[in-house]
């Protein structure tokens, strides 16, 4: 069983606006990249995306037949939702900081809820045993993934796991 995890392509949100499930465009041109991205690809997988328009572009491309999931979204940024990090009051960012494991965010999720919908996402998926599967979606997505199929602490996702945008890649099962 092979799974490919593919994180969205740059997004148009300016740099250091916090975003998660804000439904964030890509940037244009994408077309090559995403030409790019489907050639790293096998044609013959089962197709699953976040329904959030940055995957949703991506997924499209690739495929007409697509299974949109929530649980594949990014993490819920609540209040802080498209707010430059810089304006995010210190006594609300301090704490998720020093612990966003389990803090969660104002009106929004921790990276434990997080990784909690994605596993069981991930979970359903193992039960399905199919030879090919492909995820578009997110950096926090793919980081709780890795986390679980690695067996390292969520604390540590950020510091062992780089995911570029347009990132590939393969798990083997």
């Amino acid at each position: 069983m092979e799974i490919y995890l593919v994180r969205h392509t740059e997004t148009v949100a300016p740099k250091g606006i916090c975003y998660g499930q804000a439904d964030v465009d890509i940037k244009e041109p994408y077309l090559d990249i995403f030409q790019g991205i489907k050639e790293q690809l096998p044609a013959d997988a089962i197709v699953y995306s976040s329904p959030l328009i940055r995957c949703k572009k991506m997924a499209e491309f690739f495929s007409e037949s697509i299974i949109f999931d929530a649980r594949l979204k990014e993490m819920n940024f609540g209040n802080w939702e498209l707010k430059a990090w810089n304006d995010i009051p210190l006594e609300e960012i301090n704490p998720w900081m020093d612990n966003f494991v389990t803090v969660k965010v104002p009106n929004g999720e921790s990276f434990e809820d997080l990784y909690q919908r994605a596993i069981e996402f991930y979970s359903e998926l193992l039960q399905k045993k199919e030879d090919k599967m492909i995820l578009f979606c997110h950096d926090g997505t793919i980081r709780s993934i890795l986390s679980h199929y690695h067996k390292t602490k969520l604390k540590d996702a950020f510091s062992l796991y780089k995911i570029s945008f347009g990132e590939v890649i393969r798990l083997e099962l």
